[in-house]
């Protein structure tokens, strides 16, 4: 029996990237899945067609998740669509780096929203519906920089701290009712934003790497896959650090 059989997974930001990727990884291992990003385009069609093809239920939405009331609205439809949430993955997000003495808010407000707000937007949006069924795995992606920090990105790292803490307390807040929440810390993944790096800077995070290699957004639909999974089911509350002992 594949591990996700039979269950739901909402999967923000999926449209490319490490979001794609577990979209992808969920619906080989059995579940229907609801993915959003900032707009169905080209790639999001590609990617619910490619979840169709593995013979599971795959349906894409445009969802502003900074905005409360839209996400609200995008999970009301998706719980119509679906008719049951056992899976979130907070994944949404963006940056917008510079040094403090120099970052605007408007930098800093966008990245807070993004990368943190739109996570409290569908847990909050979500809460009642795991609640009813009296069970739900919620996944926020953070970063090794929420853990440990990193200069020149304020904002990201306060934003990836900040879905540390908020998975923490939803899982002592939500598992009386059989709500599992965790987070994930990606370190250097090789995927279209690390990709615009020069191949010096990329050489450089390589050799700081001790498996010698950046990560792939497999690496981190696997570790996401076991936190979906009933593989899981006793832990809560955690980070999992997936960055090849990059920051112990």
């Amino acid at each position: 029996m594949k591990l996700l059989e039979g269950k739901v997974a909402v999967v923000t930001g999926a449209a490319r990237g490490i979001g794609r990727a577990i979209a992808l990884k969920f619906a080989a291992e059995g579940a229907a899945v609801a993915f959003t990003d900032l707009a169905v385009d080209d790639n999001a069609v590609a990617v619910e067609k490619e979840i169709n093809a593995l013979g599971v239920k795959g349906k894409a939405y445009a969802s502003n998740a900074a905005d409360f009331a839209d996400t609200a609205r995008v999970v009301e439809q998706i719980v119509a669509d679906f008719g049951r949430v056992d899976v979130l993955v907070n994944n949404a997000g963006i940056t917008r780096d510079g040094l403090m003495m120099r970052m605007t808010e408007q930098q800093w407000d966008m990245v807070i929203g993004v990368n943190l707000k739109s996570a409290f937007n569908f847990i909050h949006a979500l809460t009642p519906v795991m609640v009813r069924q009296r069970g739900g795995s919620i996944i926020n992606m953070s970063s090794v920089v929420g853990v440990s920090g990193n200069a020149g990105q304020v904002n990201y790292s306060a934003s990836k701290a900040g879905m540390i803490g908020l998975a923490k307390s939803v899982a002592q807040e939500l598992g009386p009712r059989g709500i599992r929440a965790n987070a994930i810390a990606p370190g250097f993944i090789i995927t279209e934003m690390t990709n615009a790096l020069s191949d010096e800077v990329k050489a450089d995070w390589a050799r700081r790497i001790p498996l010698r290699r950046g990560g792939t957004p497999e690496d981190v639909a696997n570790a996401a896959l076991f936190l979906a999974s009933d593989l899981s089911s006793y832990i809560s509350g955690q980070v999992l650090q997936v960055c090849g002992a990059m920051n112990t």
